[in-house]
């Protein structure tokens, strides 16, 4: 039965996003970190955007990404994400492989959480950007 799988916490991997460019012409990127001292593998992104704007509902399309490999103490790019969605909740979910066991997890930048006054520099992207808890 599905009860009867256990899925181990989620450590040392989470999500960033990032601001790159000049001013004025800046990209925002969605990046994975891993910061354990072993790789994971058949890593699965799949994200999407939705909540409300002027009374509407709204949700963007779901997109998959798949890593093959997230090498130790490093970070993958998973998408480019466009300014005009981060007055939604942006949701990733994350499923990888470590050995034969499965991990799991899902991380939500909140409503206007991708902003310029959360902005903090992350040392393993050497850019400044929102780092998720």
């Amino acid at each position: 039965m599905i009860k009867d799988i256990k899925i181990p916490p989620v450590q040392n991997v989470t999500l960033a996003v990032a601001r790159e460019g000049l001013k004025g012409l800046e990209e925002w990127k969605v990046y994975l970190i891993n910061n354990n001292d072993f790789e994971i593998e058949n890593t699965l992104v799949a994200s999407q955007g939705y909540g409300e704007s002027e009374g509407e509902r709204q949700r963007t399309s779901t997109l998959r990404h798949f890593l093959q490999t997230v090498a130790a103490h490093s970070v993958a790019l998973v998408e480019p994400i466009l300014p005009n969605v981060l007055h939604l909740n942006n949701e990733y979910w994350v499923s990888y492989y470590i050995g034969l066991t499965i991990y799991d997890k899902r991380f939500v930048f909140v409503p206007d959480s991708i902003c310029e006054e959360n902005l903090i520099y992350i040392k393993e992207l050497g850019l400044q950007g929102v780092l998720h808890s």
